[in-house]
């Protein structure tokens, strides 16, 4: 079994036809006693959605707020994502994913990096100055 947070095992409970008052006691005891904290899950999830798939703080601002994360607990979280970090982590995926694409016409694997890098979250600024440093770093020329 994961870790959950109080929404999830809200919804959980609701689903199983648990009453109210009763899912809130028991929920408010759980957090009482520390078996549900959001914010230290909130900060795992981001640590681990962050370098193991290399997502933006953007898309992990989404999963959270698909979690039921609260708003302020989720940018505290995403707070510990550096701009160096991500840009680093976009960088890897785009020289990971470019090493897989040589060969293809210039056009198309630009379009291919930048979408992967759009899929994960990230900017369309952070994603083209990533690919044209990919791109440069294997000795192709970026055209504007």
């Amino acid at each position: 079994m994961t870790a959950k947070t109080r929404s999830e095992l809200e919804k959980t409970l609701a689903k199983r036809d648990v009453p109210d008052d009763v899912a809130a006691k028991v929920l408010d005891r759980m957090t009482e006693v520390g078996l549900i904290d959001d914010v230290a899950y909130a900060n795992e999830w981001v640590r681990q959605r962050q370098q193991g798939r290399g997502l933006a703080r953007r898309a992990l601002a989404n999963e959270l707020r698909r979690k039921g994360v609260d708003d302020d607990v989720a940018a505290d979280a995403l707070s510990t994502v550096s701009d160096e970090t991500e840009r680093a982590s976009a960088f890897d995926l785009a020289t990971r994913k470019a090493r897989a694409s040589r060969g293809q016409p210039h056009d198309k694997r630009v379009r291919s990096l930048a979408g992967m890098l759009a899929r994960k979250g990230y900017s369309s600024s952070v994603a083209f100055s990533v690919v044209r440093d990919v791109l440069h770093a294997e000795g192709v020329e970026f055209d504007d």
